[in-house]
């Protein structure tokens, strides 16, 4: 039997440099068992006990060691099937703007990022979902569109 799931949040970081943006990519470790080697946005899995918004912020400082300024929920939902799993995910997708002077410090999950134009973060992103993501959040969210003020959430970063 085929499962649908929710057990994944996804978190395009961006910064602006100059009043442009610049998107943050993630590149995995070699080691890792999924995916090594690529390019994505920040990503995680959800704990028990914790809302998709509190993972992402959980994940984007387990990852980046980096803290939102501002964030948004993205009119996106990012779905893909695992053969292994045979699930197909549903993953919420978040947008999270930083300090422009902000610099990750990696884990151990990946081994480099770039902060990129929305050009670049396209090339380099191996999986279409987050492509889409990524044009959504240039589009809608930086950009400063109605959806921006309409989505934008303002969680308890404290915790």
């Amino acid at each position: 039997m085929l499962n649908v799931v929710c057990r994944i949040v996804e978190v395009c970081v961006f910064r602006f440099q100059n009043n442009s943006p610049e998107y943050l990519l993630l590149r995995r470790a070699l080691d890792e068992e999924l995916y090594p080697d690529s390019w994505q946005i920040a990503s995680g899995g959800i704990e028990a006990g914790e809302s998709a918004v509190e993972t992402a912020l959980r994940e984007l400082y387990e990852e980046t060691r980096l803290l939102p300024q501002r964030m948004w929920v993205v009119p996106h939902v990012n779905v893909f099937y695992d053969h292994r799993s045979n699930v197909i995910h549903h993953s919420p997708v978040f947008a999270v703007q930083t300090a422009p002077e902000a610099e990750p410090v990696l884990s151990h999950e990946h081994r480099s990022c770039e902060w990129c134009s929305v050009e670049r973060a396209k090339a380099l992103l191996v999986w279409p979902g987050q492509v889409r993501a990524l044009e959504i959040v240039h589009d809608y969210i930086v950009k400063g569109k109605t959806a921006a003020a309409l989505a934008e959430i303002f969680p308890d970063v404290s915790k």
